[in-house]
């Protein structure tokens, strides 16, 4: 039986006030008749997407909202007939399902399922698909030891055919027995640092080659996108983009490639909400996707994911993705805009990054669609101090010239008397 609706709201401002939990992110309780918990969850999701329109297959992106709500069909479950289920409904008709099962040792979340709703034209403008009800279903590794709780900070993606489920700041704990989230918490691998590797000593061979790197293009072109919600502008941005990917070819030789984004052949798609800003940009053979985030307790807005799909015919992978959705760069107060002319490089994964070029952005509270006052990156400061330090440097030795002189000649004068 789900908590009522007004105590779980209580308890989520308390939590927010307190800064335990991100502004984006949702906590649910299923209670049992009883009242008592026996599921606890505190996520964020990102829901990543492809339908079909008359204009053809076009991508979403849009995250858990913040009213989404816990659904009656939620249940603690029956011994031995039926397993605890989390059930989260949002919009007209969406809903995200955890089923959960256990062992003497440890429990997990077996299949995590997502059922949306293509008449929901806040989520799919213009859909045609039929019919417009869909599943999609999943296995997943989120598993912890009895009585524990299952963390993970990192972002971990679950992708359910056409659908991809971003997760991320994860606590989450199923057949509790203390009536709140446990103490102890069992780690996803994404959070546990790797270990040091082992020096071993192998029979000299011949070396592998390093990776090759064709030559780098021109610097690409700056172009300027805007996001809009029906409460206006929320995202502007001026910037050149090159995507710098590494992957194996079919050789089995490692490559990395760069690749400037054209303006011109890029559709540019978005979303809006309160907290979360979205820039969609769709090339010939790739969706690039820039997730804007807000922290509400330093009024700072900042870049905090960035997600990848292309194709690279000559990998042995040909479809290539990444996602990051635990970034703080281009950061700014919000209203005004953040500024960078130098180069900037935001590393996304091992084998993937963004060159940023040029570039000024501004999320949120873009008033007549322009930009702020600018906040300058640390890059362009750094860079106007060298100027300054060489003519504050010349200025000082002409000074130092100029009293030696007027020194000198003084002296000079002073070996002459008057008769």
């Amino acid at each position: 039986m789900a908590a009522p609706g007004g105590a779980r709201t209580a308890q989520r401002l308390l939590l927010l006030l307190l800064g335990l939990i991100h502004v984006a992110s949702s906590i649910f309780v299923v209670r049992n008749d009883t009242e008592a918990a026996c599921i606890m969850a505190n996520f964020s999701a990102v829901f990543f997407m492809n339908y079909s329109t008359k204009s053809g297959f076009v991508n979403t992106t849009f995250e858990l909202p913040q009213n989404a709500v816990l659904l009656n069909s939620s249940s603690c479950g029956k011994e031995n007939s039926s397993n605890p289920v989390l059930v989260i409904g949002f919009g007209e008709g969406h809903s995200l399902t955890l089923n959960f099962t256990r062992t003497t040792k440890n429990y997990q979340v077996q299949l995590l399922s997502f059922t949306y709703n293509l008449s929901d034209g806040t989520f799919f403008p213009n859909a045609s698909a039929s019919p417009k009800e869909l599943s999609v279903e999943s296995k997943t590794n989120i598993q912890a030891d009895i009585d524990k709780k299952y963390r993970c900070v990192s972002s971990s993606q679950i992708t359910m055919n056409n659908v991809t489920v971003t997760l991320s700041d994860v606590t989450i704990q199923a057949y509790i027995s203390n009536n709140n989230f446990s103490k102890e918490e069992t780690r996803c691998n994404q959070d546990i640092p790797s270990p040091a590797p082992v020096p071993t000593i192998h029979p000299t061979t011949a070396p592998k080659p390093t990776p090759t790197s064709p030559p780098t293009p021109e610097i690409p072109s700056v172009s300027k996108y805007n996001v809009s919600g029906i409460n206006g502008t929320c995202l502007l941005a001026n910037m050149g983009l090159q995507l710098n990917i590494t992957y194996e070819k079919k050789d089995n030789t490692s490559v990395r490639r760069i690749f400037n984004i054209n303006p011109n052949k890029t559709a540019v798609n978005g979303s809006c909400t309160p907290q979360v800003a979205i820039l969609e940009l769709n090339t010939e053979n790739s969706t690039l996707v820039f997730r804007f985030a807000m922290n509400a307790t330093t009024s700072k807005f900042f870049l905090q994911g960035i997600h990848l799909n292309t194709s690279l015919p000559d990998a042995k992978q040909p479809s290539f993705e990444a996602a990051n959705d635990s970034l703080k760069e281009l950061q700014a107060t919000v209203g005004n805009s953040y500024k960078c002319n130098a180069e900037e490089n935001v590393k996304v994964t091992d084998s993937f990054s963004v060159n940023i070029f040029r570039v000024r952005v501004q999320a949120f509270k873009v008033e007549g669609d322009k930009f702020g006052s600018v906040e300058e990156c640390l890059l362009d400061e750094n860079n106007m101090l060298i100027p300054i330090a060489v003519g504050g440097a010349l200025a000082g030795l002409v000074l130092i010239v100029l009293i030696a002189y007027l020194i000198g000649r003084k002296r000079s004068h002073a070996g002459y008397q008057t008769i």
